[in-house]
């Protein structure tokens, strides 16, 4: 579960970052005057793509880590109920702290190398760096975070509905 997680909050990122260029561009393109900074870009809609996409986009994770458990409890009972719990937990927690840690530490080598080590601004290795940074923002700020929203609401969900499983 905690895989499946990670893998479809990442892809929200993926798809909102998409949406944001599109428009983005799209203002480059219709605005007179933005490029030249004569005119002022509409951020408007682009706070009303993030904040739309990020509403639709945890749908899905957040049925699943209701619906889930429910499944589980039912239709194979409380002793696999448990088992899937603890490995979700075990699994959870340690992916949630490595991509904290993991997008960290790319954050940080792009600052570091920014400072001017390894080569500066504009070297292959910031380059590098770059693109690193690209992969670690969404692990540190949305899939790492989303691990103990997950662990905490399917637990949630199991111990309202632990009466009935056992009923």
């Amino acid at each position: 579960m905690p895989f499946v997680i990670a893998a479809l909050t990442l892809k929200a990122v993926g798809r909102s970052a998409n949406r944001m260029v599109e428009e983005v561009r799209r203002q480059f393109r219709e605005i007179p005057g933005l490029m030249d900074g004569k005119a002022k870009a509409d951020s408007n809609s682009c706070i009303d793509i993030v904040t739309k996409g990020a509403l639709r986009e945890m749908i899905i994770p957040g049925v699943s880590a209701v619906i889930l458990p429910l499944i589980v409890g039912f239709g194979v009972g409380p002793e696999a109920l448990g088992g899937f719990l603890g490995g979700a937990i075990t699994v959870g927690v340690l992916l949630g702290v490595m991509m904290a840690n993991a997008g960290a530490t790319w954050d940080n080598a792009k600052k570091y190398i920014e400072e001017g080590n390894l080569g500066g601004k504009g070297s292959e290795t910031h380059k590098a760096a770059v693109v690193g940074d690209t992969v670690g923002d969404p692990f540190k700020d949305t899939t790492g975070p989303s691990m103990n929203i997950l662990i905490k609401l399917m637990s949630i969900v199991s111990l309202v509905f632990a009466p009935l499983f056992l009923g």
